[in-house]
């Protein structure tokens, strides 16, 4: 069976293939000007492009005639001013294990869910899951969620399912969230104080006047009582209103 892949316009899905396959991948831009060179990183760390021990050049696509265990890895494409295309994770299968798992870098934050499937029935079995050959998960249902992935989560991942067997490696990429620009924050306007309060002389001689007004009927009549008093302790007549005002005017 041949498998035809397009590396830079690939949707993110995982691609499985058992051995001794075909596999051709290709490089393309939109345009198709643009000049690629296809690399891989295999599960063992090894980086080299095609051509060199693996694949070879046939009319702009890099063909493998027979695919092995030992062609699982990372695939990208590089343009000739250093520019590069998205990765995707090829594994080659040998045995009736595989591990599913995003072809596409994940964004930090986001969930992950790796699948680990038996090729013989059931599939769905307790899997036992690995990162850097270090057992990190044992899940019932063969799957297992990465909750909101950091960096440290990157590394190669397999699984196993006990009395069939292991999976290839798989290298699980998380990249960075884009930076987005924080929105203008919008002063607050200047508070306006309230200017001192100054009186002038005017205002104060009503100030002061208002003041008479209310009190003065007091006064009067505080004066008339003492009038009132006075006479009646004297034997005198009593003054009128009149007399009174003009003692208080004198």
């Amino acid at each position: 069976m041949d498998f035809f892949v397009k590396v830079v316009h690939l949707s993110n899905r995982k691609i499985c293939l058992d051995q001794h396959n075909r596999v051709s991948l290709t490089c393309e831009d939109e345009d198709k000007s643009a000049r690629w060179t296809l690399r891989r990183r295999t599960t063992t760390g090894h980086v080299s492009q095609c051509g060199d021990g693996w694949g070879r050049w046939k009319d702009s696509v890099c063909v493998n005639s027979m695919a092995l265990k030992r062609d699982s890895g990372v695939y990208w494409c590089e343009g000739v001013g250093g520019a590069s295309s998205s990765s995707i994770n090829l594994t080659v299968t040998g045995g009736p294990v595989v591990l599913q798992s995003p072809v596409l870098p994940v964004m930090e934050g986001h969930d992950v869910t790796l699948s680990c499937q038996s090729k013989t029935p059931p599939s769905s079995l307790t899997a036992d899951f690995y990162r850097d050959d270090v057992i990190i998960r044992s899940q019932p249902t063969g799957h297992m969620t990465l909750q909101r992935v950091s960096r440290s989560d990157e590394g190669l991942y397999r699984c196993e399912i006990r009395g069939h067997g292991k999976s290839p490696s798989s290298w699980l990429s998380v990249t960075a969230p884009p930076i987005s620009e924080a929105p203008p924050t919008s002063e607050a306007p200047p508070t306006s104080e309230a200017p001192p309060l100054h009186l002038t002389n005017l205002q104060l001689g009503l100030h002061l006047a208002y003041h008479l007004i209310v009190i003065s009927p007091y006064i009067v009549s505080t004066l008339l009582m003492a009038s009132v008093y006075r006479q009646k302790k004297t034997g005198h007549p009593r003054p009128s209103c009149q007399s009174v005002l003009s003692l208080i005017s004198s």
